[in-house]
C-alpha cells in the first residue's frame, strides 16, 4: 500500500470538506415555491386579526344574550319584559347563525372566551324576583350596547362585503331593541 503525499491529503481534506458545506446548505435551502406558500399560509395581517376577534366577540356576546334572554322568559312575572326577551333571543339567534356561518366559510373556529357574561347569568339566577327584572334590563341593555360598538367599530376596520352586509342587516335591529329595553326600564323604576 502506497502512502498520500501530505499535500494530497491536504487537497482531499478540502475537497471532501467542500463537498460537505455544498450539502449541508443545498439541504438547507427551501424551494422558493414551497416557501411562499408557506409565508402566505401563516401570514396574518391586521384585518383577518381583526375579522377574527369580531367574529368570536360578537358570538360570545350573541350567546351571552340569548341564555339571559331564556332566563328572563322563565323567570320574570313581568309579561312586557317576557315578550321583550322572546324578542330579543330570536333576533340573536339570528346574528349568532349569520355570525357562526361566516366564521365557518372563513375557516374561523369560534370558542368561548368570555367568562363575565357567567357572572351576569349567575346574578340573573340568584335574583330575587323583585329585583330580576330591573337586573335582567341593565345587563340587557348593557350587552346590546357592546354588541352595536362591536358592529359599528367592525364596519369602520373592514371591508369586507359579507361583514358590512351583515352589520346593515342587523345593527338597525340591535339600536330598535336597545331602545325598547331602555324605556321597558324606564317604565318599571
Amino acid at each position: 500500500m502506497k502512502a498520500i503525499s501530505p499535500l494530497k491529503a491536504t487537497y482531499l481534506k478540502v475537497f471532501f470538506l467542500f463537498v460537505l458545506v455544498v450539502c449541508i446548505t443545498s439541504c438547507r435551502k427551501i424551494n422558493p415555491i414551497e416557501n411562499t406558500l408557506k409565508n402566505q399560509a401563516f401570514a396574518k395581517n391586521d384585518r383577518e386579526e381583526t375579522e377574527v376577534f369580531f367574529f368570536i366577540s360578537a358570538a360570545n356576546i350573541s350567546k351571552s344574550i340569548i341564555s339571559k334572554s331564556q332566563i328572563a322568559q322563565q323567570k320574570s312575572s313581568d309579561v312586557i319584559v317576557q315578550e321583550l326577551s322572546k324578542r330579543i333571543e330570536i333576533e340573536e339567534n339570528q346574528l349568532l347563525q349569520e355570525v357562526t356561518k361566516m366564521a365557518t366559510s372563513k375557516l374561523i373556529v369560534i370558542t368561548e372566551i368570555n367568562a363575565m357574561h357567567k357572572r351576569d347569568l349567575y346574578n340573573l339566577i340568584d335574583a330575587s324576583n323583585k329585583d330580576f327584572n330591573s337586573i335582567y334590563l341593565d345587563a340587557t341593555t348593557e350587552a346590546l350596547c357592546d354588541q352595536i360598538e362591536l358592529l359599528e367599530k367592525i364596519s369602520k376596520e373592514t371591508n369586507d362585503k359579507q361583514i358590512l352586509e351583515l352589520v346593515l342587516r342587523f345593527l338597525p335591529e340591535q339600536y330598535k331593541l336597545l331602545r325598547e329595553t331602555e324605556r321597558i326600564k324606564k317604565q318599571n323604576e
